[in-house]
Parts: structure tokens; sequence; C-alpha cells
């Protein structure tokens, strides 16, 4: 006798959380989708396990419908109004640590990819570039007190994060305590912005530079950061860029932090 046995990503009690988040947000056309909890967990599914969308089980419905949504939602900020949904439904503890991360770029060749400009301004643009770490993307991070994602920040892998700091204290929705960040946000400018914010940094001073406080029992909260890293990289899609634009590995991102923020 044969057992049906459904592809789970979701659990009822996750799901039962997520729909209302996800309705509020999403567009809703004169299409719907006849099973959205389905088509859901498929681009879950596609991104957990960093496969090809072929590749999605057909118990997950269509893999092209959930490639089309997945893409077009992206592009119209749906996942970053989800993250900021699942934001609002929890609370926002503590410091806030900004923190980056650099991920393989996506394959070059295959897919649709937009032409317009030159190489490097299409790199810039789609936030990929060559580092000693090969070709990839830097993603930046700004956490709250219990190491959830508050927003991202995207540059080419070669790029330096400074750069995206006036990005990632603008999503702030209040003003913190401090602001905890590796010696990558050492800088006179970046620490005098967070003063002016009303805030305090806490961030080591380079080698060659002089010595600055940072007191340790607020710089040891940078862990944190690092802790939310290590979850949301057991998504294969983050752990390795997959996406070839920017909006699309935005999406992702987003996506696995409302996620984390529902789960935590």
């Amino acid at each position: 006798m044969a057992v049906e046995h459904r592809v789970e990503v979701l659990t009822d009690t996750e799901w039962a959380i997520l729909r209302p988040l996800i309705e509020e947000c999403r567009p809703h056309g004169k299409t719907q989708h006849h099973d959205l909890r389905r088509t859901i967990e498929a681009i879950l599914w596609r991104h957990q396990n960093g496969a090809k969308w072929r590749s999605i089980s057909s118990e997950l419905g269509p893999w092209w419908m959930a490639a089309q949504t997945f893409i077009r939602w992206a592009r119209l900020g749906v996942w970053e109004r989800l993250l900021d949904l699942a934001q609002q439904r929890g609370d926002r503890p503590g410091h806030d640590l900004p923190g980056r991360h650099e991920h393989p770029g996506a394959r070059q060749g295959g897919g649709r990819v937009e032409k317009r400009g030159s190489g490097a301004q299409r790199d810039v643009r789609e936030a990929l570039g060559r580092s000693r770490g090969g070709y990839g993307t830097k993603a930046c991070v700004i956490v709250d007190g219990g190491g959830r994602a508050l927003g991202f920040a995207l540059a080419p892998g070669q790029a330096h994060e400074l750069p995206l700091v006036p990005a990632l204290l603008a999503i702030l929705p209040e003003v913190p305590g401090w602001v905890v960040g590796d010696r990558g946000y050492a800088s006179d400018a970046f620490r005098q912005r967070v003063w002016d914010l009303g805030a305090r940094p806490a961030i080591p001073h380079k080698k060659t530079d002089a010595p600055v406080a940072c007191p340790a029992w607020i710089y040891n909260n940078r862990n944190r950061v690092e802790r939310f890293w290590a979850r949301i990289k057991e998504w294969r899609a983050i752990a390795t860029r997959y996406e070839k634009t920017a909006n699309s590995f935005t999406g992702v991102l987003c996506l696995a932090a409302a996620l984390d923020w529902i789960k935590n």
C-alpha cells in the first residue's frame, strides 16, 4: 500500500503566524494563488536547499509559479515589508550591532540578466565584485539586542563597509543605547555619527590608531551578529549567493530574517 508523504517546510504554527503577515504585504491582483502556503513553502525549500527552481517537488506546486512569485515580489519590495511586519509583531530589545558577511557571487551565465550599461556598472548595481575571497557580495546587517535582523545593505565584494553605515543607521526604529561594531567599522567619522545619533559607540580601535573607549561588557555582545549569520547561513542560497540580482538576494535575506523573528 502506497503512503503519501507531503513535503512540509513550515509547521502549522509557523504558517498561522506567517500567513497574515504575507497577506498584509503581498500584492492582491485579479489572479490569486490557489494554494498560497504551497507556493511559499516551495520558495522556502528552494532557498534553504540551494536547488534549482526546476528541482522543486511537484508536491509543492509548479516550480515556475514559485519562481515568478519570488522574483516579482522581490522587485516590489514585498520581502522587505514582510521583515518589517515580523519586527512589528515582536519586540526590539537592547542595543544594536552592525555586522557584515561576504557571500560568493552568483554564477555567471544562464538565466535572464539585465544588460544595460557596462559590466562594471552592472556589478555595482547588482552588488557584485572581486575581492581576495573571489567574486561575490558583501552583505551588512544591523541587528537588535536579541540578535534579530532589522535590515540589510549590500555592496560589491571588494567594497568597504563604512559607506553602508548611513543606510544601516537609518533603519533603526529608535535611538539605541549602544552601537557595537568590529574593527571594520573603526572610524572617527563613524563614531561621531553614532554620538550625533544620541547613542554610544563600542568599536575597538585599529592597532595603528589611538586607543578609544570600548567597554568589554558591551563589545562582548558582538557575538550576537555572528550567531545571527550562523542561523541564516543554514540556507544554502544565503551561504552562497545564488541570485543574480541585488533585489532577489536582498529578498532572500529578508525572508530568512523574517522567519528568524518568527522562530525566535
